[in-house]
């Protein structure tokens, strides 16, 4: 998805959350500022797809949900993203329907948006306890990215650049081959 930034005085959260339930259109918040998400491309759509079929095939028998980029996450009160994909266990938590526990988050990464998903995102989703997993999917080369915290509260970095390699996310005891991610991807390089 992309974010363009919306021409209007900065707005409190409670205002951007009535806003946000009568908007056919979803936005990010940040700072008192709305960001209009706009239609992604198909090969990003079906990046998307993949990884949701992945996971909810491995995670069926599990107490951990799944969830699609129309589920906002709660980062602070000044901060509400939509993450391509999100993924909570157990104890599943929601405040104004907007997720406040997840696991795992997934940004399938776009020209418009990969420098703020590298950085601010990922330094703002740092900040949620329950966070342990950041992948960042190109959509137009087999490239993933995958950041896990350790208990010292360090990251650890691996990337992954074959489609014969495996994603593994240690948190929610996944694998996934990068071959069906990509699964029928126009990739340019």
């Amino acid at each position: 998805m992309n974010a363009h930034p919306q021409m209007q005085s900065k707005m409190t959260p409670e205002e951007y959350l009535l806003f946000e339930k009568e908007s056919e259109t979803k936005h990010e918040f940040y700072n008192g500022e709305i960001f209009a998400m706009t239609g992604a491309k198909p090969d990003h759509n079906r990046i998307q797809s993949n990884f949701i079929w992945i996971l909810k095939r491995q995670l069926v028998n599990s107490y951990c949900d799944v969830f699609p980029s129309d589920q906002r996450v709660k980062v602070n009160d000044q901060k509400y993203y939509y993450p391509d994909i999100s993924v909570s266990c157990d104890d599943v938590k929601f405040d104004d329907s907007s997720l406040l526990n997840p696991i795992v988050i997934i940004e399938i990464l776009s020209d418009s948006t990969e420098l703020f998903d590298r950085n601010g995102k990922f330094r703002d989703y740092r900040s949620i306890l329950s966070f342990k997993e950041y992948v960042l999917v190109s959509q137009y080369e087999c490239f993933v990215e995958r950041f896990r915290r350790n208990n010292d509260n360090t990251w650890n970095y691996r990337e992954y650049n074959n489609f014969g390699q495996i994603l593994k996310l240690e948190s929610i005891k996944c694998e996934l081959p990068l071959s069906e991610i990509y699964h029928r991807v126009n990739l340019l390089i």
